[in-house]
This record gives structure tokens, C-alpha cells and sequence, in this order.
């Protein structure tokens, strides 16, 4: 997922680093149900929580959480409901069974499971460009906040594009010509607005049918598309502008050695940057650029006086 940084926030390594050590990640107390914070990209205890290849910015959010089955609080609940009407005589209300589930809750917690995961973040300060490894927008959103808190003056827009990736899609698959720089693979997957809501998808199957264009005109529209950018990384674009399942091609290793253990980290990192810093500027080129929101903002007060 892609955003664009405020223009007014600037930072350094040293500041943001130093910033993140105040949310380091800690694991979950013992009744804690959710705990999140940074941690060491590198994936080395005690290091750096920000760290700089090539001029791009790379940080992780480690999240951890409690697995606590909502049926398993339910059946408890259900028990001790039971044995208080039987001592009573009265089932207890709603505050009262709301109070029975919180107890249960905290006495359950510390008996569950803790389940870990992780969101990679690249900061691209030059372009002015914030990237999440994220595979949802709750998710991204996690993200976004606690930057926002942790980082002085930070501030983002999801960023979008002048024209709607559906749109754009639909016209690539009719006319079989995607923007500059782009192909379009084998993998598609098309949804009708109406009620129906009907899902059609093809996987390894060509997209320059007949077929396909049919279903375009009778309403379904492009969710996912299949794409390779300049031979070099094969991508999936969602119709809200999510890139998924990035792939680097073998053109992207040639004459490159296999880097050693300790070089790994600085080999990938400096390859992903390196390409997708080019491949994101093109694909939102070939989306007819971004939407300009100041724009939009102006267009949209004179026309609220015009009409006044």
C-alpha cells in the first residue's frame, strides 16, 4: 500500500531512530490481549530499529496477540449464567453477563497462546513516499497510527490516483494495450456491481479474449490484474490500488553474485528499493497520475460559489 508523506515533515535517521525507542515492541503481559511496537528490521537483537540502504528508510511493527476462541469464553460464560440463576433464581442482565465475560476474559488470558506478526515499512524520503507491507487496510491503518504518534509531525494520504485502477484495468483488457513499460499476464479476476455480486476469475489463461470482453461490457469490472513491469517484477494490482505478490525476475540478478549470509539483508533490501522506486512512479503514470486533492479541494469551492 502506497501513501505520500506530508510535505512539511522532515526527519533525520538519528531523530527517527531515537523516536522508535520510546515504542519499542514488548511481548504481552500475562492478561494483556494485544501488544505492538518496533523491532529490529535486521532481525538482530539490540540493534537499530531504522535502518538506511541507499537513502531508503526500513522499519518493522511487530505485533503479538492473544488467541482467545470466542467460543471458549462463550461456554463459560454460559456455565457460570447457569449456576448464578440456580443460586438466585434470576438470570443475570445484560451489564451483568457484560461484567461475567470480562472476568472470564481476564482470567483466560493468561493461558492462551500468543500468535505474532509483522509489517515491514519503507520510507522512501526523497520521492516522499510511505510503503506498507500490509495485507490489509486495518492493518495498514495500525500501522500508519502509531507513526503518526511516534514520529514528530509525521502525516499521510493513502495516495490515489487520477483515474480509478478499475477503469484503467478495463481499458488495457479491452483495447489490449497497458500503459508504457507494462504487460499484462495470465490471472484476472472481474466482479458485476449489481446484486449479484458475481465473481469470475481466470488463472494461467490468456486475458485477450473475446470472452473477457464480453463480460466487460455487460458490467463486471477488473478487481485483481496480473502485470510485469519492464521483464523485471511480475505484480498483481487490486482495483484499490494494492500492489500484491511482487516477484523480482531473473533479469533483476543478472551479473549479480549471490551475496554472502551477513550481506543478505543490504543485497534484498537495495533490490526492491532500487526496482519498485522505479515500477510505482509507472504505474502511477500509467493510472493518468495522481489525484491532486489541493486541486480538486479549489475546483470543488468555486463551483459550491458558483452555484451560490
Amino acid at each position: 500500500m502506497v501513501y505520500r508523506i506530508g510535505a512539511e515533515w522532515q526527519s533525520t535517521v538519528e531523530a527517527i531512530e531515537e523516536r522508535l525507542q520510546t515504542a519499542r515492541f514488548v511481548e504481552c503481559g500475562a492478561t494483556q490481549a494485544l501488544s505492538m511496537g518496533w523491532t529490529e528490521p535486521r532481525g538482530i537483537a539490540h540493534g537499530p530499529l531504522i535502518e538506511d540502504v541507499g537513502g531508503h528508510w526500513l522499519l518493522k511493527l511487530m505485533v503479538e496477540q492473544r488467541v482467545l476462541p470466542g467460543s471458549v469464553v462463550r461456554k463459560r460464560l454460559d456455565e457460570m449464567a447457569e449456576r448464578i440463576e440456580q443460586e438466585t433464581g434470576r438470570k443475570p442482565g445484560k451489564k451483568a453477563k457484560q461484567d461475567l465475560k470480562d472476568q472470564i476474559t481476564l482470567e483466560l488470558l493468561p493461558q492462551a497462546f500468543t500468535k505474532q506478526s509483522s509489517v515491514r515499512v519503507w520510507i522512501n524520503p526523497h520521492d516522499r513516499l510511505l510503503m506498507l507491507d500490509a495485507g490489509s487496510i486495518t492493518k495498514a491503518d495500525e500501522v500508519v497510527t502509531l507513526l503518526t504518534k511516534t514520529l514528530d509531525g509525521f502525516s499521510v494520504l493513502l495516495l490515489q490516483t487520477a483515474e480509478s485502477p478499475a477503469s484503467c484495468m478495463a481499458a488495457w483488457l479491452m483495447d489490449g494495450v497497458p500503459p508504457e513499460g507494462f504487460s499484462i499476464d495470465r490471472e484476472l479476476e472481474l466482479k458485476s456491481e449489481d446484486q449479484m455480486k458475481s465473481v469470475v476469475r481466470y488463472a494461467r489463461h490468456p486475458l485477450d479474449t473475446e470472452e473477457i470482453r464480453q463480460h466487460l461490457t455487460s458490467g463486471k469490472r477488473p478487481t485483481k490484474l496480473a502485470l510485469t513491469w519492464r521483464d523485471r517484477v511480475s505484480l498483481m494490482l487490486t482495483d484499490t490500488f494494492t500492489v500484491k505478490k511482487i516477484s523480482f525476475l531473473d533479469l533483476v540478478f543478472e551479473g549479480k553474485d549471490k551475496p554472502a549470509k551477513d550481506e543478505a539483508f543490504d543485497a534484498d533490501a537495495a533490490i526492491a528499493t532500487l526496482e519498485l522506486s522505479q515500477l510505482i512512479p509507472d504505474l502511477i503514470h500509467g493510472l493518468g497520475g495522481e489525484h491532486d486533492f489541493t486541486q480538486a479541494a479549489l475546483t470543488g469551492s468555486l463551483i459550491e460559489k458558483a452555484a451560490a
